[in-house]
């Protein structure tokens, strides 16, 4: 075995081995192993030149001991990571629920899963939480109930902990609290708690805090909870009979969608939803009778939340009975047809400027603003009154006081953010899960204290028609444009203005018919007196 001295820099290496039997290239990597120099930086001096990788030994005339020199930058050294690898289980609790990208799921206390999956659906709202966060613990309102301040306290607290862990949360604190508000939620079968309906507990739980979140004085801080999910109504009561007919307005919390044999769609059901029979006394025909009553919106929320009228009383078994019929839901629902004349014209201008921007990203042109819908724009100040919750979800204030101010208008469609499915056949039994949508996008089943991710096509298939989930309640969260609004003191001064320029065209035009009519008399005048 032939042995060689290699020098590189100020460095020595004696004795290196060198086989014959192999290519010039081998003994490149023996030197790669020694110096950290990779092969094709390596510029070795031998007779007639540098050595080449595939070289013939036997023309070189190596001899025993023969110095060589050696040229070529060596590879930075790859320093060892000043921190080795931290697995999730070690990582902070905070640290650990952003690093899952969810919330933590919820202990099932004994059939509590119709009170998780509800916690799971409202948690997702940030504005909700914002507005729990203020709550103050230690004062509570002289008009409010202490088992209602209590609730609220433990919703805000519950919230918190979902947020600051990834491990499974036991809502103890919170349910023992919601049994003393509404005892009907402590009912016992056999010494074991008996399942609910998590509807009458997401109406129950938004009730209190509805009542607990609102301000003293209302001009002050409306009712958040109103502000959120409350839907305005208009509605029109008739009798045919008498031909009577009144109107009516009030704010809920939810639309129903009625489920029939006619019934294979949500818009289908919740057309049936706005309209109703009732039998009340009528005072023109002395005895009672049947009204009509035909609803439409009149004020939109930032979350509409939709109830499907699954369940009904069924004399025979004395018990809530299940409709099983299969009804699809969109993951974009547009409720434009269920407003008020005068709610759908003021959603055309945030429709028609969403329509827009959605043009811009497929690549179509969009026709340039007009002056009329500028003057669209700085009327849109007129639209807000009436329906406090149909435009304004947040402001950006200027420096000017008459400066217009660029405020979210909502548009009237809305998107899907949350589903709470029910599976099996009866309210009083079977299992409650929540499908939340997470601000990354991605979907995620909560079964009590096990958070799945799931596939946004698979949400839609929790329509009904077996025996599998199906959607009992689903909240859509409204899609809003940003647009120019003008302050009540520029709309002032703008119609002072054009009522002060019509004033001005009218004695204008005045002038010119006198004109007219002047100057003819008095050349007829000239004429006659010569």
């Amino acid at each position: 075995m032939l042995k060689v001295s290699v020098k590189w820099q100020k460095e020595v290496f004696p004795d290196v081995e060198i086989d014959t039997s192999q290519p010039p290239y081998v003994f490149k990597v023996q030197l790669y192993d020694l110096t950290g120099v990779p092969p094709e930086r390596q510029k070795i001096m031998v007779k007639g030149g540098l050595l080449k990788d595939d070289a013939d030994w036997g023309t070189l005339g190596f001899k025993q001991g023969q110095k060589l020199m050696m040229m070529g930058t060596a590879d930075e050294i790859v320093k060892a990571p000043e921190k080795g690898p931290v697995f999730m289980e070690d990582l902070p609790e905070e640290e650990q629920a952003v690093a899952v990208g969810h919330s933590a799921g919820l202990i099932n206390l004994g059939n509590t899963c119709y009170m998780n999956s509800t916690i799971q659906c409202l948690h997702l709202v940030p504005e909700l939480k914002s507005a729990l966060l203020q709550y103050p613990q230690s004062e509570r309102r002289n008009d409010l109930d202490h088992p209602s301040h209590m609730l609220t306290v433990a919703t805000r607290d519950l919230f918190n902990e979902l947020d600051k862990t990834a491990k499974a949360v036991a809502p103890m604190q919170f349910w023992m609290l919601l049994r003393k508000k509404y005892p009907q939620f402590g009912q016992l079968h056999n010494g074991v708690f008996m399942q609910q309906d998590a509807e009458e507990c997401w109406s129950q739980l938004l009730y209190t805090l509805s009542q607990s979140l609102r301000s003293p004085g209302a001009n002050e801080n409306p009712d958040s909870v109103k502000q959120l999910f409350g839907v305005e109504l208009v509605s029109r009561i008739h009798c045919q009979e008498s031909c009577e007919e009144s109107s009516e307005s009030e704010t809920v919390y939810s639309l129903k969608c009625h489920i029939s044999h006619e019934v294979n769609h949500l818009h289908e059901g919740l057309r049936h939803g706005l309209k109703s029979e009732l039998e009340k006394a009528s005072p023109s025909l002395g005895r009672s009778a049947i009204y009509l009553k035909e609803s439409r919106i009149d004020g939109l929320p930032r979350y509409l939340t939709i109830q499907f009228v699954r369940f009904f009383w069924k004399r025979e078994s004395n018990q809530k009975a299940k409709i099983l019929r299969k009804v699809d839901y969109p993951l974009e629902l547009d409720v434009y047809d269920f407003c008020s004349d005068d709610l759908q014209k003021k959603l055309e201008a945030p429709r028609q400027l969403l329509r827009n921007e959605e043009g811009k990203k497929l690549g179509l042109k969009v026709a340039e603003k007009s002056s009329t819908s500028k003057d669209n724009d700085v009327k849109m100040s007129d639209a807000d009154e009436g329906s406090s919750n149909l435009a304004r979800e947040s402001s950006l204030t200027t420096s000017q006081d008459d400066a217009p101010v660029e405020e979210k208008q909502l548009t009237g469609i809305y998107d899907l953010v949350a589903v709470l499915t029910h599976k099996g056949r009866s309210a009083d039994s079977g299992h409650y899960v929540a499908w939340v949508k997470q601000e990354s996008g991605k979907w995620i089943e909560f079964d009590d204290d096990n958070p799945i991710p799931q596939r946004e096509e698979d949400i839609t298939k929790l329509s009904g028609g077996g025996d599998w989930h199906m959607a009992y309640i689903c909240m859509y969260k409204a899609r809003a444009v940003p647009m120019c609004v003008a302050p009540f003191g520029h709309v002032a001064s703008t119609l002072r203005e054009e009522n002060a320029g019509n004033v001005q065209h009218q004695v204008t035009q005045t002038f010119q018919i006198l004109n007219a009519w002047m100057v003819p008399t008095l050349i007829i005048g000239i004429l006659i007196g010569t």
